[in-house]
């Protein structure tokens, strides 16, 4: 596919909308498979233009933007959410897990105590 003026790389664009903390995250994602445009997995050099739909997968989630300006420098964060609609599902509620949490002045915790909070909290 051939860059032309109306387009940009997709690794460059995730990262100029601010949807990953830096470049070279959005192309380990391209290159992971968690970036698709319109459907189809791609790499980081694909070219993005106004229109295209782009699903990135992180942190658990799926973002799907519509792609609506197409930017080739990295903007503040009012004019990156001016470039993209966001059509991502609702983010999952945080859930109120326990955390395993000692009384002040009960001392260190026993191997038992310490067994059950990291069965608490899922390690």
């Amino acid at each position: 596919m051939a860059p032309d003026e109306g387009s940009v790389r997709v690794d460059s664009w995730v990262w100029s909308v601010r949807l990953t903390k830096t470049r070279s995250l959005a192309a380990a994602a391209c290159r992971a498979g968690h970036v698709r445009v319109n459907g189809e997995r791609v790499k980081p050099a694909h070219a993005v233009r106004a229109g295209d739909e782009v699903r990135l997968r992180q942190d658990g989630r799926e973002r799907v933007v519509v792609v609506s300006q197409v930017v080739r420098k990295r903007v503040g964060a009012p004019v990156a959410a001016e470039c993209f609609v966001d059509n991502s599902p609702p983010a999952p509620p945080q859930s109120g897990v326990p955390t395993g949490e000692r009384d002040r002045g009960t001392g260190r915790p026993t191997k038992r105590d310490r067994r059950d909070i990291e069965q608490l909290r899922g390690w």
